[in-house]
Formats: C-alpha cells, structure tokens, sequence
C-alpha cells in the first residue's frame, strides 16, 4: 500500500460493503490499484463524509460501484460526457472521482461534464485529498451541514436550486438533499448545454421539484 492511501484508510470510517478480494481486469494501472483499495476496504467515507467512495458488490449501503458505472444509473443523460469514466466514488456535492480510459484519475464536474486530471494512480488522487481536505474533500462544508441537518443518507448528495454554474451559491437555502443518480440524471441535459453554449451565453432553466 502507497503511502497516501495507506494514510487514507488510517483515517477512513467504513466499510459500506462486504469484505471480498476486488479484481479488475488489469494487473497494473489504476484500476489494478483501486482494486487493492477496495479489497482491504470495500467502500468507505473520508473527510467526515465529504468524500465517499463505492463499494464492490452486494451487501452493503450506498452506490455499487457496477451498477453506478452503468449507462441507464445516470451515465446516459451526459451522452459522450462520461465516455471512458470508471467511477469510483464522489463528493458532498456528487463531483465524480473517476478513472479515465484506464489511465488516468480525474475530477468531474456534473454540472458542465469537466474533466480535472489528478494523475495517473489512485495514490495521485488520495494525495490530492490529503493535501487539502477542506476544499478537495468538501470536509469543512460537509462538517458544517452535519453538524445542522444530520448525515446524508448513503445513497444521497447535495445538489443546488440554482446550479453553481449559472451562479448559485453554497448557501443552504439553494442546497438540498437528493438520491445520488436521481442528482446526477438532473445535471446530465445541463451540462450537455453548458457545453454547447459560446462564452458569456445565458441560459434558463426551470426549477425542479423537491423530492
């Protein structure tokens, strides 16, 4: 186990799933490393729930990590956003931890569909994390809203009123809970748009319905 990601599990809260040895199939890359991750910890929280990362397989709470990365979970409303995205976990605000055609380990942003690139190995990512965990982890955030509203269910994030992207704010009044897919379904058509739009376009949207 690389450092980073030992020291992750150090401070992890978990598992959410079964223990099971976890394969991909690779012997080397990424993949080959989140599978190392899981089987020593099959899905778990970091950063007081700011950061959650899927489990491997029944039992368990929260996101699968197979069915997440199926098309009809909620990949198919970003068309070929998420082409090459193996999902692994995501924030507070349902920003994807991801797996990129095998490679490389990126960020994305379920409000345009954009790509960060974090590196090339899950230890990339869990460095990241660990080097500011208040903002790359959403840990202060996440702190903040427990501390007020309680945990999220498993199977929930935050998603706002009024998308971050056409400039809604992190106030609680523009924030609310939402099952994770059903949070990302919502976001898919938008960043579809956001994508097409030439700079300094407006766009409006109607509102959604509270669940």
């Amino acid at each position: 186990m690389t450092p980073a990601l030992e020291r992750l599990l150090e401070v992890s809260r978990g598992p959410t799933g079964q223990a099971r040895p976890v394969e991909f199939d690779t012997a080397r890359g990424p993949l080959a490393e989140l599978g190392g991750l899981l089987s020593l910890r099959n899905g778990f929280y970091v950063c007081n729930a700011g950061v959650q990362v899927f489990r491997a397989g029944d039992p368990g709470v929260g996101p699968e990590l197979e069915h997440w990365n199926r098309a009809d979970t909620w990949k198919q409303t970003y068309a070929t956003l998420a082409e090459g995205l193996f999902c692994f976990g995501q924030d507070f605000f349902g920003v994807q931890f991801a797996i990129a055609d095998q490679r490389r380990v990126v960020t994305f942003d379920p409000e345009t569909g954009i790509r960060t690139d974090l590196g090339d190995s899950v230890e990339d990512w869990a460095a990241w994390l660990l080097d500011d965990p208040d903002t790359n982890g959403c840990r202060a955030f996440a702190t903040a809203w427990q501390d007020t509203h309680g945990p999220l269910e498993h199977h929930q994030r935050l998603i706002p009123w009024q998308f971050f992207v056409l400039g809604g704010t992190y106030d609680e009044a523009n924030l609310t809970a939402k099952d994770s897919a059903t949070a990302m379904w919502i976001r898919g058509p938008i960043a579809q748009t956001v994508g097409l739009l030439p700079e300094g376009a407006e766009l409006h949207l109607r509102s959604y319905p509270a669940n």
